[in-house]
């Protein structure tokens, strides 16, 4: 009797979309798309007389008691974690979540959505900048060019030649942001496998909220609520629609979703996907606020863009550490640092803009 022929199974039309969202892609995709939405919520607050230390403040606040839940379930048995890194749990907050945010808001209060995120972006050219001027060593060339592409970038983003009005102020708030952001990456670039991401996550938002409160109270900082309705596109919506955006989609889902995505991609490949996280703002905030940046902006934009790609390129192709000989002797645990640039494990939890 001959043998049965084996015919290969017939492939599932949802097998492609099951191995896109599989491999970690689609995900990353949707937490870049989540994220870019914080500029448009957040602008549409702050529009109706919100500051941005109140929309600031409302916005970790609400994250880190939705988050305060799954963090408490991913301790249970091993609160010694919080002991062991408070002081990262802490700079994260204060830095990478509350600075990084409030500096971002004050520049989309004086700019446009796109152009404040877009100078956000330079923190990658920061951290090689720093580390140039710190080692006194020169960058690769890719690295090297890349940096001098998004400072051209930068440039064409400012449209030095008046085109397009550019609050200067605004300007030197999205460097601010940048700056924090450029030393987010310091701070979280050393794996630590002792704190669960989503731990770091949920502490940096308490702490973030916890100083933005104590902030608001003594007054160093203005807190102005508002309850007048906020406009999104054709709608006008109440004012707790933009801020549940603000506070779910752009904060909740965009952390968790960040995680997931990290721990499937990888820090590397996924970095490269949250570029895609300008592009999503600069959609969303035309979509939503009728914002889009100037045709010279745009081009700036691009560059400043692909200039980040050739530097996080750059690290790709960066050399493997050169492992040393034995010597029979116990050596002392190396650091956790990986190898390259702090951009290299920066990603694994992504900061708010």
């Amino acid at each position: 009797m001959p043998a049965a022929k084996n015919h290969p199974a017939t492939p599932s039309p949802l097998a492609p979309r099951r191995s896109f969202l599989a491999s970690g892609l689609g995900v990353a995709l949707f937490s870049s798309a989540v994220f870019g939405t914080s500029g448009s919520f957040g602008k549409a607050l702050l529009e109706t007389g919100w500051s941005p230390g109140a929309a600031v403040t409302a916005r970790l606040t609400g994250a880190a008691l939705i988050l305060a839940i799954p963090a408490v379930i991913a301790l249970r048995g091993r609160w010694h974690q919080l002991r062991d890194n408070w002081l990262t749990i802490v700079l994260f907050g204060l830095i990478g979540v509350a600075a990084c945010q409030l500096f971002y808001f004050n520049a989309v209060e004086r700019l446009s959505v796109g152009v404040a995120l877009l100078l956000e972006y330079l923190a990658p050219v920061i951290i090689v900048l720093w580390i140039w001027a710190a080692s006194r060593k020169r960058p690769r060339a890719l690295t090297f060019g890349g940096t001098l592409l998004s400072l051209a970038g930068l440039v064409l983003v400012l449209d030095l030649t008046g085109a397009v009005k550019v609050d200067p102020v605004g300007v030197l708030w999205g460097i601010a942001a940048a700056v924090c952001l450029a030393m987010y990456f310091f701070i979280t670039a050393k794996e630590n496998d002792t704190l669960p991401p989503l731990v770091l996550a949920s502490g940096g938002l308490m702490v973030g909220a916890a100083v933005m409160w104590l902030a608001g109270a003594t007054g160093l900082l203005p807190m102005a609520f508002n309850t007048a309705d906020t406009t999104l596109g054709p709608w006008v919506t109440p004012w707790w629609v933009s801020l549940a955006g603000l506070v779910v989609l752009a904060t909740v889902l965009a952390y968790v979703s960040g995680i997931m995505a990290a721990r499937a991609l990888g820090s590397k490949v996924a970095s490269f996907v949250s570029l895609t996280e300008v592009l999503f703002a600069v959609i969303w905030a035309w979509l939503l606020l009728g914002e889009l940046p100037g045709a010279i902006q745009l081009v700036g934009g691009v560059l400043i863009v692909g200039g980040v790609l050739l530097v996080r390129l750059d690290e790709l192709r960066a050399p493997a550490p050169t492992p040393q000989p034995s010597t029979g002797q116990p050596s002392p645990k190396e650091p956790t640092a990986k190898a390259g640039s702090p951009l290299e494990h920066a990603n694994d939890v992504e900061p708010v803009p």
